[in-house]
């Protein structure tokens, strides 16, 4: 994180990329970083296992930041420093050669090949060491997201506000070095506990089981699956069923299309020795299930990207925005990525005063919905991204203003004006993305969490393509005609930066319909027929496909 965080600064002053190109750059990179965890989830469900993808992983994050260490620390790696880089035009500074980039973008590839492994597995695995059948083992399991999120973030508070004002103000080679050594500490720390991990065995990739039951179904299109009582279901018992992480899925009723990949046609193909049935012709109801809890999840999850568009604004065009504001106070120059920070702090406030105060306060109240449901995160969560995007527009307005009625660079706004923006930036996180992450990780089935891992992640990389394209869809519409691009050159005071935080804030507007009135009614819709279905013991052994939900929600569902 030493360098996500400080990534698009390093990007603008050292290897003197515009503002535009930066924030693709660091987009289209943190898009693959998020798309990568798919590959990864599939490696450690299918060969490696969660343990050794993890070790590999960590190795080549390692070594990306060595090489971009390497590119900080030795001149000729980069391009020479532009001295008068932000007020001078983007063709003033000399570029970085193709050699150049190559050992820059060798370091960011190999990072984001280890991120690919990391974050999968890395929340899955830590979920993995509690046991879900129990009451208390899925509280604490509940309680763990929260806190993952929250000693995540009070680690980055400490560490980046030393390690970004060294890199900015210090050196960046020292900059980097710092969060490398950190790394090979973690690394370190994470083998000597080898021995006191659970450790699945890897047992087959869940994504090729997803594809049999779509290939199985499609070739079964012909059955009627409305005569129930004439058809048979291929049901095995499951190979770690004495496992009590691992839960078996009540047929349901949704998405019914799929169950004809498990109807049994012909008794020869379903033999006693379950290895040797072809599954890409008959698939147990266990596999169907599950691609119906993936399909179910979709509407959800595609609110979720949209609400994440808000989200990643404050580590892009955000941070440019604070090159130019007035940082200083009295003698000290805030560095630009320590706004960085407000989400942080933000998010981590939000989290403790949530398990700490809210919890305990509604426990007292009643025993039942003491917390928020996945849903009402995620609803505000998307309120606090318009919000956010408003806020962000109405800041830029009165920033650039300044800026233009003093003829300076520089804006004699104070840096304070931005804190609002960059801390509801945070909120939105705190409510919608570890929300999305407990949906995924949480309320999939328990042989799912890698995958769900991974689909979180992958919805962070959707958005950060979407953000790319609509920026270049922006640049190319804008600006003609002698009008004020909105985007664009290396100086914000000649764009109108805040009409495309309008555009995202109306981008929200229509996700938050979205989710209103199609995707939370859907979501309770497959929640009440899944439920109707379980019976005593399922619910007292916890069927990690339901979302629980208060009794009064059950009503208005």
């Amino acid at each position: 994180m030493g360098l996500i965080a400080n990534l698009i600064v390093y990007l603008h002053t050292q290897y003197n990329m515009d503002n535009t190109t930066s924030a693709q750059v660091f987009t289209l990179w943190a898009g693959s970083t998020n798309f990568l965890p798919l590959v990864g989830a599939y490696i450690a469900d299918a060969y490696a296992g969660k343990f050794n993808t993890l070790f590999f992983s960590s190795i080549a994050s390692f070594l990306g930041m060595g090489f971009v260490a390497l590119g900080a620390g030795v001149p000729s790696l980069r391009p020479p420093s532009c001295s008068t880089h932000y007020e001078s035009e983007y063709s003033d500074c000399i570029q970085a050669t193709g050699f150049q980039l190559s050992i820059l973008y060798v370091g960011l590839a190999l990072f984001a090949i280890g991120s690919g492994g990391l974050r999968p597995c890395n929340i899955s695995f830590g979920a993995d060491q509690f046991d879900t059948s129990t009451e208390k083992g899925r509280e604490q399991l509940e309680s763990f997201f929260n806190w993952w999120y929250f000693l995540f973030t009070i680690a980055l508070l400490l560490t980046l506000t030393v390690v970004v004002y060294i890199q900015t103000n210090v050196n960046w080679f020292l900059g980097f070095i710092i969060p490398t050594a950190c790394f090979a500490c973690s690394l370190t720390i994470f083998v000597l506990g080898r021995k006191a991990y659970i450790r699945s065995k890897p047992k087959g990739s869940v994504i090729s089981d997803l594809v049999r039951v779509v290939i199985a179904a499609n070739r079964k299109r012909h059955l009627d699956i409305s005569k129930d009582s004439e058809l048979s279901f291929y049901d095995p018992p499951l190979e770690d069923e004495l496992d009590p992480r691992m839960s078996k899925l009540p047929h349901t009723n949704r998405f019914r299309f799929f169950d004809k990949a498990a109807i049994i046609t012909d008794p020869s193909e379903c033999g006693s020795d379950v290895k040797l049935v072809d599954n890409w012709k008959l698939c147990s109801v266990q596999q169907v299930e599950e691609l119906k809890s993936v399909i179910g999840t979709l509407p959800i999850w595609l609110a979720g990207i949209l609400c994440f568009l808000s989200m990643t604004q404050a580590n892009s065009f955000g941070i440019l925005q604070v090159i130019q504001t007035h940082k200083s106070i009295g003698k000290f120059n805030i560095p630009p990525a320590w706004m960085g920070l407000v989400p942080m702090i933000a998010l981590s406030t939000w989290i403790f005063l949530y398990e700490k105060i809210y919890v305990p306060f509604r426990d007292t109240r009643n025993k039942r919905g003491s917390r928020l449901t996945v849903d009402q995160r995620i609803l505000i969560g998307i309120v606090l991204s318009i919000v956010c995007m408003i806020v962000s527009g109405l800041v830029e307005e009165r920033r650039r203003g300044e800026a233009l009625k003093n003829g300076s660079f520089e804006s004699p706004t104070r840096i304070w004006w931005l804190v609002p923006q960059f801390a509801l930036s945070g909120l939105v996180e705190a409510f919608a993305a570890v929300a999305m992450m407990e949906l995924l990780t949480s309320y999939w089935p328990n042989s799912m969490k890698t995958l769900g891992g991974a689909v979180f992640f992958l919805s962070l990389s959707i958005c950060n393509y979407l953000n790319s394209l609509i920026i270049k869809i922006i640049e190319l519409a804008t600006g003609k005609n002698g009008k004020t691009p909105w985007l664009g050159g290396n100086d914000l005071n000649k764009n109108r930066l805040e009409y495309y935080y309008y555009t995202i804030a109306v981008l929200a507007g229509l996700n938050l319909l979205y989710f209103q009135f199609i995707a939370r009614r859907f979501l309770y819709s497959e929640v009440l027929q899944n439920s109707s279905k379980v019976d005593p013991e399922d619910e007292e052994r916890g069927n990690s496909n339901m979302l629980p939900l208060n009794e009064d929600e059950k009503v208005v569902g």
